[in-house]
């Protein structure tokens, strides 16, 4: 799916399945809105499914991998070869995410959207070995961009296709909080320092150093902070493009997606500002320590349902999320209403 074509199928809410679906909580043998956003989580997904009979089948963890080019300025602890290592680990069931996948019974897609190796078996849709960077040079084109979000997009449909319920986003990259921060700085018109925190653990010095590369990059190249593509092509990374892209295409096909953490944020922030509908088809699991994370979420008008104070990345937070929907949803189907067992309804009282 092209992204004009991605924009014109995103539509409203059904307000109607929405209000279905929050009448039938209101029904249930409890105090009114006692289960909070747990319920909300649930009227919003009624919306977007279009139904009040809402189902939650099928379960996907998306994590975009990529190599950013930044890297050769020192803003890691790690190298840029632990991206691969990282990946590798999805598919052997080694990593965070994979294990929690396993938990709770989500399928995994690890995708290589642009990593600076190949590896066998990981889903190939490089759009090139890793990002130029950006204290050089532009991180891509914006063609690059556009394609990357293209190549999310059509990740979602596959997903729809197969007939997936809900998708988790996720992703993997040495120096994607350097790009993310980048991203973050100029969407939200936040100075770098505010919004770039130490990643993986760095140093104080390095944390400067860091923010420093990042002031340096948005002077030099000047990316429109009105112009999403732009700002992701000039000082972004292909994860958070790909990201960018299933956020669209969930919203195009009815299809809620979770945001994980920081990068998946600022993934979501940038979909919102392409296609403000596109909020309503986000949900969101858990705030992390990065500085801006609060800030994001601010800016996406969402509330957190955790706070673990989890900083991991790979879609941790967004899977964690599941289970909690998931008991949810079983009060919903399964519990007596108190007209059932002759009970008269709680009403509100203002």
């Amino acid at each position: 799916m092209r992204l004009e074509d991605c924009f014109r199928r995103i539509r409203p809410l059904d307000q109607e399945a929405a209000l279905r679906c929050e009448q039938r909580w209101d029904s249930i043998a409890k105090p009114l809105k006692s289960l909070g956003k747990l319920e909300k989580a649930w009227i919003q997904i009624a919306g977007i499914q279009r139904t009040s009979q809402v189902h939650l089948n099928k379960k996907a963890l998306v994590i975009m991998c990529a190599d950013n080019g930044v890297v050769e300025e020192g803003v890691t602890q790690t190298g840029q070869e632990v991206t691969a290592v990282v990946a590798g680990n999805f598919l052997e069931g080694k990593s965070c995410a994979a294990m929690m996948c396993k938990d709770t019974g989500t399928d995994l897609y690890p995708i290589d959207i642009g990593m600076a190796v190949d590896i066998p078996r990981i889903r190939n849709r490089k759009i090139a070995y890793g990002t130029k960077n950006m204290a050089k040079e532009p991180a891509m084109t914006r063609e690059e961009a556009i394609h990357v979000i293209e190549e999310g997009i059509s990740i979602a449909e596959e997903l729809y296709e197969k007939g997936y319920d809900i998708i988790a986003t996720g992703e993997m990259g040495i120096g994607n909080t350097t790009t993310s921060s980048a991203v973050a700085s100029l969407l939200l018109q936040m100075p770098p320092e505010q919004v770039t925190g130490r990643g993986a653990g760095l140093s104080s010095e390095g944390l400067q150093h860091k923010i420093q590369v990042i002031k340096n990059a948005i002077a030099k190249h000047c990316p429109d902070d009105k112009d999403p593509i732009d700002v992701l092509a000039k000082v972004g990374g292909f994860d958070i493009a790909g990201l960018t892209g299933v956020y669209l295409g969930g919203a195009a096909l009815g299809i809620p997606v979770v945001v994980d953490g920081f990068i998946s944020g600022v993934a979501a922030l940038t979909a919102v500002r392409l296609c403000p509908e596109v909020q309503n088809y986000i949900l969101v699991s858990h705030v992390s320590r990065e500085p801006a994370s609060r800030m994001i979420l601010d800016a996406l008008e969402k509330s957190p349902c955790l706070t673990c104070e989890m900083c991991l990345g790979e879609g941790t937070g967004a899977v964690a999320l599941f289970p909690l929907l998931e008991m949810g949803l079983h009060i919903y189907e399964n519990m007596s209403t108190f007209s059932q067992i002759q009970i008269e309804d709680y009403v509100p009282l203002e």
